[in-house]
């Protein structure tokens, strides 16, 4: 129940956040419907209330999130006198299914997270955007601008391109607003980020649904039934869901923004075109543009794609150039208004860019066809379908929308070409970037997906363009029974994403959260980042901001690999290193910590020959199997041997022996049985320098039942190397 207080909490805290904005800023004509607006406005408000604060030096959102909530009071009570409380009545009171549809989408999205943990955390599907999101929202919400305790001053770690502090890469370069409104939001509901990241991401995608609502209704002049339906395609599309549950805070909030200005466009050039109507739009536009510069600044230079196609297309056809000229100045002045007040999102764009030149973000995902634009797609990974249906299914979609449309052009109908503007331009850009994906074999695909995705509530109602052919009689009913086809078939993979996230790949559990005891730790000066996977590394990192941190692998970016200069290891994941004398601290079964200065110092880690790490769904039990035999890195830096004890939580499917081959040279053997044990292997000599300790056996891998086609030597649970004391380093 607590994860719904919160989430409901918080969407309730950005619709009040917004509702002033949204009274003043929506235009005449359609002020009763302000209500569409007060999500966009609030999470717009908040984010550049902590981009003030940022700049004022306060202390983070902790030092004025609470005295801030003046602002959008202030704003509701200005816009309730100025616009009179009918007006706010009626706003409240209209598409009531609409909010209720907002409210389910929440629900089930929750639904998951709150059965895969009994407290608040977040949860991925894959990608490790959460904890990046997280670190920044920790910055904003405990630190001043001009703070460089800790890790925020580690310049050498922290450098990207013209920022070289933490705090002014979240500014200028990362996204900054997913990241102020977990910091504010945070602070006012006294959640953590840990807490509150993956649920701010669904009230993200929930809080979508009005927009998309009256993008289908204002723009395409759809009727409300179909633009409802339209709307909660949206809520439940697996295109959307894999979004939320790779934690994509900023996909989402651009496609918010784009939907806003697209609209906003589209409706400026339909009426008359004069300045005071450009500006009854402006606050419109301020807001989209806002949430763009925020977020995916990036974004900025093709946000404005469907609106001028609208625009540019018509007016080249009626030769109305001037009314053109007109448009585009009263387009751009917020945005200019906007690029003044983000001025380092602007200048940092071209850093951006070349980011993107320097690294190949993402993964590779699978290309979709038009049923796949529709939601319709076989699996959580948004693999297509098989090839009948697909093929039956692709067919009646590009069938249904060619007819629709040169009826459409043929009776003149201005929602025809409205339809071609929000979808041709960005499919594609889709289709531009997977085919270059293919040719040049890199993750392009995944900025495919990205595009397809801030321009989805766009895009998904044009692609419904195919209801306008008829309204009664057999086309009515086709038409109800094929949009019952797409909607059962993104319910199924909607389904099929709860079930998996009710036991998520990725989650922050206990073991990450209890990091946060080593800030406290007046010993420990400085932290080497040994954790092996990247999930568990950034989250360590956010929770351990107060400690200068150092790391071996390039870890996103502002977190650079370096030398190791840490006074202390953290070592994570399944090998933990224990030395003699005080030498470390055991934080967990996962976490532990050595001292880099202790006469007993070495570093272990997993070598050669070992599967990915696996884990017990809503529990701390992780363990990885060999793939037969398999190895261990030692590095000894003492200018002496070391005597080391193994002590190995293993099982395997049949009885085996444990060879210890050191450098090539055998010189212990212990056995692995079927049931889980602890495998003590009495002590050796480590040289000084590098060694690599060979695990094998005498017994070939087996192969496993059940479709794993693996070959498995054992499973090793926890790997726990034991530093003996000698007399010689209590002499040093």
């Amino acid at each position: 129940m607590y994860f719904y207080l919160v989430a409901f909490g918080l969407l309730l805290h950005v619709l009040f956040w917004g509702a002033g904005l949204a009274l003043l800023a929506m235009p005449r004509p359609w002020r009763k419907f302000w209500a569409v607006l007060a999500a966009p406005a609030g999470f717009a408000l908040q984010s550049l209330v902590v981009w003030a604060g940022a700049y004022a030096g306060l202390k983070g959102t902790n030092s004025y999130a609470w005295v801030s909530e003046t602002v959008p009071a202030a704003l509701l009570a200005v816009g309730v006198w100025r616009r009179g409380g009918g007006v706010v009545l009626e706003g409240l009171k209209k598409m009531p299914a609409v909010w209720l549809a907002t409210a389910v989408c929440l629900a089930a999205l929750v639904l998951p997270l709150a059965r895969a943990s009994k407290g608040l955390t977040t949860a991925s599907l894959g990608s490790c955007d959460a904890a990046d999101y997280a670190a920044g929202a920790r910055v904003l919400m405990e630190f001043a601008r001009g703070d460089r305790e800790g890790f925020l001053g580690l310049t050498e770690v922290e450098r990207v391109m013209s920022t070289d502090n933490f705090f002014d890469f979240w500014l200028r370069l990362n996204h900054f607003t997913p990241s102020a409104l977990i910091a504010l939001n945070g602070t006012v509901l006294d959640c953590a980020p840990h807490e509150l990241t993956g649920l701010m991401t669904m009230v993200l995608l929930a809080a979508s649904l009005p927009l998309v609502f009256w993008l289908a209704r204002a723009v395409l002049g759809y009727g409300g039934q179909v633009s409802l339906g339209i709307a909660v395609l949206y809520g439940v599309s697996p295109i959307t869901w894999y979004a939320a549950w790779h934690v994509a805070m900023g996909q989402l909030l651009a496609a918010q923004a784009i939907a806003l200005i697209t609209w906003a466009g589209i409706a400026l050039w339909r009426g008359r075109m004069e300045w005071r109507r450009g500006v009854a739009f402006g606050g419109v536009l301020a807001v989209g543009y806002a949430l763009v510069l925020g977020s995916y600044n990036f974004i900025l230079l093709v946000c404005l794609v469907p609106a001028v196609a609208y625009a540019g297309g018509v007016a080249v056809w009626r030769g109305e150039w001037r009314r053109l000229g007109r448009w585009g100045l009263l387009m751009l002045a917020p945005l200019a208004l906007c690029g003044v007040i983000f001025w380092e999102r602007v200048a940092g764009l071209a850093e951006r860019f070349a980011l993107f030149q320097t690294y190949d973000f993402g993964w590779k995902i699978p290309a979709l066809s038009p049923e796949g634009w529709l939601g319709m797609v076989m699996n959580t990974g948004l693999g297509p379908l098989a090839a009948g249906p697909r093929v039956a299914l692709v067919a009646a979609v590009a069938g249904l929308l060619g007819v629709a449309l040169v009826r459409g052009a043929k009776r003149g109908r201005r929602s025809a070409w409205a339809m071609v503007s929000l979808a041709v331009p960005a499919l594609l850009g889709y289709g531009y970037l997977n085919l270059r994906g293919v040719r040049l074999g890199t993750n392009a695909s995944y900025d495919a997906y990205k595009i397809l995705a801030v321009f989805y509530p766009g895009v998904l109602a044009a692609l419904f363009y195919w209801v306008t052919l008829g309204a009664r009689g057999w086309a009515r009913g086709g038409a109800v029974v094929f949009g019952a086809v797409i909607l059962a078939l993104n319910l199924r993979v909607a389904y099929r994403f709860a079930n998996r996230m009710e036991s998520p790949p990725l989650i922050v559990g206990r073991e990450l959260v209890e990091l946060k005891k080593i800030e406290g730790m007046a010993e420990v000066g400085s932290l080497n980042m040994l954790v092996p996977d990247m999930w568990s590394r950034l989250w360590a990192n956010e929770f351990l901001l107060r400690k200068p941190q150092y790391f071996e692998t390039h870890t996103y970016e502002g977190r650079l690999n370096t030398a190791l200069r840490g006074e202390w290891d953290l070592n994570g994941g399944l090998v933990q290193v224990m030395l003699p004398e005080g030498g470390s601290r055991r934080i967990n079964g996962e976490f532990s910590l050595a001292r880099t200065g202790s006469p007993y110092f070495l570093r272990v880690r997993l070598g050669d020959g070992w599967h990915d790490l696996e884990r017990l769904p809503r529990g701390s039990t992780r363990w990885s199997w060999t793939k037969g035999d398999a190895s261990l890195r030692i590095e000894n830096p003492q200018a002496r041997p070391l005597r080391i004890a193994c002590h190995f939580k293993a099982r395997s499917e049949v009885e085996r022996d444990l060879q210890f081959w050191l450098n090539g040279k055998r010189v212990r053997t212990g056995k692995v049985g079927r049931e889980l044990k602890l495998v003590n292997i009495p002590e050796f000599t480590i040289p000084p320098g590098s060694s690599t300790l060979e695990l094998k056996s005498s017994v070939p891998p087996t192969r496993p039942d059940g479709g794993d086609t693996r070959p498995l030597g054992f499973a090793a649970y926890e790997i726990r190397i034991e530093v003996r004391a000698d007399a010689e380093a209590r002499e040093e």
